[in-house]
Parts: structure tokens; C-alpha cells; sequence
């Protein structure tokens, strides 16, 4: 739970820094193989799920892609991904208009990620970085979950 904070605390103390701070701090902001991407990488590993990482050979590059089953899974990070967007929202005071149509841009294409993948037959499962940090073990059972009842031969619908 701490770690939640702390991620969220950073984001947002990152856009009241002046600016040749806040650029430094924002170049060093990774795109993949973030801690929480890192966590459940390791965590699928350990409990006998091969995959693909960060694979552009479908919309979106997933962060992990288990094609046997047809599965797309994103770890998005809380405050480029819109968590609790409503609430953000009104924080963000400097440079505002740039930072609510980036993160509102960055929600829009999840959506369309989302309809692209299901239209190719993926099953798309998206989990918050905070949920990494918090609930490994029930974002794992999820995904557990889903590749046992494919096991069966029936794909579930999409859970999310």
C-alpha cells in the first residue's frame, strides 16, 4: 500500500517541480519494464506461465501476451492511465490542458486497444500498477483463473 502512494505522490509532485527538474524527472519515467511489470512477469514466471513481453506484433504491444491462449495482459501505471481520473483531474495545476489531454489521449487508445484485440479474439485483463503492488496474488489468481477454464476448451467472455 505504501508503495501505491508513493508512486501516485511522485506523479503528482513531479508536475509542481520547476521545469528543467520536472523534465529530467519525467525523461527517466519508463514506458516498459516498470517495477510493477517486473512483479507480475515474475510472478507469472514462477507459477509456470511462458509468454511474451512488450510483443509488437499486436495492437497495443502488451506487456505480457500469452498467445496459447489468447491472452493480453497491461500493467498501466495510475496516474498516466487515468486512475480515479475525476479526482486527478482537478489536482493537476500546472500546465493542465497538456496533462489532461495527454492522460485523457492515453485512455482513449487503452479503449481502442481494448476493442482492437477483442475484435482479433484476445481477451484483454488490465491491471493498475497499485494492484501489483498491493494484490499480486489476486491479479495472479485472475489470470490463473482464466487460463485453466481455456484449459477446459471453453474461453471465458472477457472479465474485465
Amino acid at each position: 500500500m505504501s508503495e501505491r502512494k508513493h508512486t501516485k505522490k511522485k506523479s503528482l509532485e513531479a508536475l509542481k517541480q520547476p521545469n528543467a527538474s520536472r523534465s529530467l524527472n519525467m525523461s527517466r519515467i519508463r514506458s516498459k519494464d516498470t517495477k510493477a511489470e517486473i512483479l507480475l512477469r515474475r510472478a507469472l514466471w514462477q507459477n509456470g506461465f511462458r509468454f511474451r513481453k512488450n510483443s509488437g506484433k499486436i495492437p497495443g504491444k502488451p506487456d505480457v501476451l500469452i498467445i496459447k491462449y489468447k491472452l493480453a495482459i497491461f500493467v498501466d501505471g495510475s496516474f498516466w492511465h487515468g486512475y480515479n481520473w475525476p479526482a486527478v483531474r482537478s489536482k493537476i495545476k500546472t500546465n493542465a490542458e497538456f496533462w489532461i489531454k495527454k492522460i485523457e489521449g492515453n485512455m482513449e487508445r487503452d479503449r481502442v486497444v481494448n476493442r482492437l484485440l477483442s475484435e482479433k479474439g484476445f481477451t484483454v485483463m488490465r491491471f493498475w500498477d497499485h494492484q501489483i503492488f498491493g494484490e499480486l496474488s489476486k491479479c495472479l489468481n485472475q489470470v490463473s483463473l482464466y487460463i485453466e477454464t481455456c484449459k477446459t476448451g471453453a474461453i471465458p467472455e472477457n472479465p474485465h
